[in-house]
């Protein structure tokens, strides 16, 4: 190390966000950046300890270790190349990562981890504007054709590393732009699609192939698709919404998080949206129902649209904070309370809540009636939820559903190709990734049911390894 001292005498120093008066005004990306020296202060802060936790909080396993000592030595060429020998897409996941890896720091047992992801995020940042990630198409070919079906962060990371290995990748894609989750599902100011589209157009020089508008199973038949190539990797994501099957859900104002995602994403890529699809929070009052990101995104876009109130509520306990914690070190996902950029532009938060039904007139949602709750344990120790407070009825204009996502849509592709599913609707595949249908393989979130970016590039990365064992064979 360059610097073994150094988390001694430099103290943590985030990024920090914008100014909020400014922000909540545009879809610009809300994370600020330090400057080169203080960014390279902060990666001096890594003090290469003898067992790196941080190495071992991340599903990549990320040399965090290494790289960082590139960055504090100036070296932003090889800290980019350490960091893509484990992460096809650090300037991905140095933005919207959750950044386990920080939780496992060993200098999280004083609560002030190394900045790790916004690291990250610089070092690839700083390693294209210096020229340095050019394209690298493989030398040779295998002449093997693979198809990925779906191009969320799981397809983009198997069709990623297939290229590399020198098969020819077909990346299809059933919307209008290549991305799934990371282009249509997380806001623009978490994440500049021209960041995205930067790494697409390294992908294509280097030979990968992408086909948008064209669904699996709808627009063109799973087995022509089965019939004309080597390999199939399925990689369709957890699309299917968990649902609130309550009194009034048929009302218009009550969505899924996601149609009001999409939505605004598309507005900020200038597509042209239908009047019907149009969802405006713009002077109402917005009830986000779920405490989890896709809730504080959906907080984040009311904001920007100017609503005149945002209540979020959740139906489990308020967690705690993690300074009224007892040291959860090294625990890489403790369960403490979070508050995020768009927390801070402003809304109301309450926790242990349901919601008992939707109030309309007309069939539009006009009020939302709710009632607090406890969780008490029944004989059997299952915790079961028991009113405790009298319900009330809030005036509210728009509901939006962040509850999370089941399974994948299981018509079409999956119906098609008869692929066995497990017991949660998942694709069920055997230990290599292989599904029940020879030559097809299935990855990310329609396996494993919804998780992090993070975690789906990790399993991109493994299941394309399997399939290139596959096709040497």
């Amino acid at each position: 190390m360059g610097n073994p001292k150094a988390f001694l005498t430099v103290k943590r120093k985030d990024a920090g966000y914008r100014p909020v008066q400014d922000r909540v005004l545009d879809f610009g990306e809300v994370e600020q950046t330090l400057n080169t020296e203080d960014r390279r202060e902060q990666a001096s802060r890594c003090m290469d300890c003898g067992i790196p936790f941080c190495h071992w909080g991340c599903p990549l396993g990320n040399k965090m270790p290494e790289w960082q000592d590139y960055m504090y030595k100036g070296n932003w060429k090889l800290a980019a190349e350490v960091l893509m020998q484990t992460n096809d897409f650090p300037e991905f996941t140095g933005r919207i990562c959750p950044a386990p890896c920080e939780k496992s720091c060993v200098l999280s047992i004083h609560r002030a981890p190394v900045t790790i992801r916004e690291n990250e995020a610089a070092a690839l940042e700083q390693a294209f504007n210096e020229g340095y990630i050019q394209p690298k198409a493989p030398k040779n070919r295998t002449g093997k054709k693979v198809a990925v079906i779906g191009s969320g962060p799981s397809g983009l990371a198997v069709a990623n590393q297939l290229n590399q290995k020198g098969h020819d990748v077909t990346v299809y894609e059933k919307s209008s732009r290549i991305g799934g989750l990371l282009r249509f599902g997380i806001p623009d100011f978490k994440l500049n699609k021209n960041v995205i589209d930067r790494r697409l157009r390294l992908m294509e020089k280097e030979g990968v192939k992408f086909v948008t508008n064209t669904e699996i199973g709808k627009d063109i038949k799973a087995k022509e698709v089965l019939t004309g190539y080597d390999a199939i990797c399925v990689a369709i994501g957890s699309q299917v919404p968990r649902d609130l099957p309550i009194e009034g859900r048929d009302l218009k104002g009550v969505y899924n998080a996601m149609e009001y995602l999409t939505m605004q994403n598309k507005l900020v890529a200038k597509e042209d949206i239908p009047a019907e699809q149009m969802i405006d929070a713009g002077g109402k009052n917005i009830l986000v129902i779920g405490g989890g990101d896709t809730g504080s995104d959906c907080i984040g876009t009311a904001n920007r649209q100017g609503a005149a109130s945002i209540l979020q509520i959740e139906i489990l306990p308020k967690p705690q904070k993690l300074e009224d914690l007892n040291n959860v070190w090294p625990e890489p996902y403790p369960v403490v309370l979070k508050t995020s950029s768009s927390h801070q532009e402003g809304c109301e938060r309450r926790w242990s809540v349901n919601t008992k039904r939707f109030i309309g007139e007309n069939g539009k949602l006009t009020a939302v009636e709710l009632v607090e709750i406890a969780w008490e344990k029944d004989d059997k120790g299952n915790h079961v939820m028991k009113e405790v407070g009298k319900p009330e009825i809030l005036k509210i204009d728009l509901v939006f559903l962040a509850l999370g996502f089941v399974h994948p849509i299981q018509e079409g592709l999956l119906h098609e190709l008869a692929l066995d599913i497990d017991g949660r609707k998942n694709i069920a595949t055997k230990g290599n990734r292989e599904t029940n249908v020879a030559k097809v393989f299935a990855t990310g979130d329609c396996v494993s049911g919804q998780s992090l970016v993070v975690k789906c590039i990790a399993s991109g990365r493994e299941t394309a390894q399997h399939i290139h064992d596959f096709l040497k064979k």
